[in-house]
């Protein structure tokens, strides 16, 4: 009698718990408005989609340009995110890579892989993908998350490699390396300057040293990130809080630096990097802009300077997937703070002030 009591709340737990309709996700109320709350558990939509149990997640800090309203495109309601590692839940019947128990990267850019931009590899502009995850549809702070076209938005997670470096993958690595060193066409022998210290700008710092620059600058305001940023590669450091990043650089090198890459997304980062740039140098702006900058084209147009900007394509990420398997760069050093994806609320709290916190990236666990 008392195994048939067993058998039957065993039954009726799992019956509970495949009928569960409901998930814990971090959402988006409007400007300044955030909360983790009650939200419906995502379904297979189409045969290309994927249902994912967040393992670990990150913030970003395009999240927080969200939360100040500097992207409209996010409407209330939305749940956030587009980083994380996770378990593949479900996949629909057009879902040929992955089956249910894989072990993936969710990549920060959704792309189909046959329309015209994905067959020119530029994913960030995928007609029915690019930035959607936690912008235009429900992202990865949450338990669960649906991913459509996974076939060429997941990436298998390889066994023995750390869970935090892979979540680097899903975003900032490849945005530092495709959009400032890349883009920015850092080269063996140039002098660089990366304005902004903070995870994008150090990813761009480890990925730089991929093709030899014979100097590499941080500017900063940070102490702490800069201190890092020195062990980390870096052969130069300036707190612009104390001196004047420009005079420095001009007076060090014979007429500016070869790329300048800005990873701020504010006029006064933008304007340094128009003001240390050489003659035939590169400006690569990573950093999300919420306001106009002033483009000084009265003196920029006459020294060859190229100006590139973007949104990342992820179409390096296999090729740092390999990186990061092979220990050649190890981006789980930039992780400084864990936190249980239940305490989003605190880890926005402490990204949001990372310079008295001393944070760079913050991993949520599930």
């Amino acid at each position: 009698m008392s195994n048939t009591i067993v058998s039957t709340k065993k039954i009726l737990s799992e019956d509970a718990s495949e009928k569960k309709t409901t998930m814990k996700g971090l959402v988006y109320d409007g400007p300044g408005k955030i909360a983790y709350k009650e939200v419906p558990k995502p379904e297979i939509q189409k045969p290309t989609d994927a249902v994912v149990k967040i393992v670990k997640t990150t913030i970003c800090g395009t999240d927080l340009g969200i939360l100040h309203g500097k992207t409209p495109s996010v409407k209330p309601g939305t749940t956030l995110g587009h980083e994380g590692i996770g378990i593949i839940e479900e996949v629909g019947t057009g879902v040929s890579h992955f089956k249910k128990g894989d072990r993936v990267i969710i990549s920060c850019i959704t792309a189909c892989g046959t329309c015209e931009y994905c067959k020119k590899q530029m994913y960030g502009h995928c007609k029915d993908g690019g930035w959607i995850l936690g912008n235009l549809i429900n992202g990865t702070q949450a338990e669960y998350v649906r991913i459509p076209h996974a076939d060429n938005s997941l990436y298998a997670a390889p066994e023995g490699v750390d869970d935090e470096a892979l979540v680097m993958l899903s975003d900032i690595l490849p945005t530092g390396h495709e959009i400032g060193v890349i883009n920015g066409c850092v080269k063996p022998g140039d002098t660089i300057a990366i304005v902004g210290a903070g995870p994008i700008g150090m990813s761009a710092l480890l990925t730089a040293q991929f093709y030899s620059p014979a100097k590499i600058y941080m500017i900063d305001l940070d102490k702490n990130r800069l201190e890092l940023a020195k062990k980390w590669g870096a052969t130069d450091t300036i707190n612009s809080g104390v001196e004047d990043a420009v005079k420095k650089i001009m007076a060090e090198t014979a007429d500016g630096v070869d790329v300048a890459i800005e990873a701020v997304g504010a006029p006064a980062t933008f304007d340094i990097c128009q003001n240390i740039i050489r003659p035939g140098g590169h400006i690569a702006n990573i950093g999300v802009h919420g306001k106009s900058v002033d483009l000084k084209i009265q003196d920029l147009w006459i020294q060859n300077i190229t100006i590139t900007m973007g949104l990342v394509n992820t179409n390096t990420t296999p090729m740092l997937l390999k990186t990061v398997t092979s220990g050649k760069i190890q981006p789980e050093k930039l992780i400084t703070h864990h936190f249980k994806l239940s305490e989003v609320m605190q880890a926005y709290e402490v990204f949001g002030n990372a310079a008295k916190e001393k944070a760079l990236k913050i991993i949520l666990t599930n």
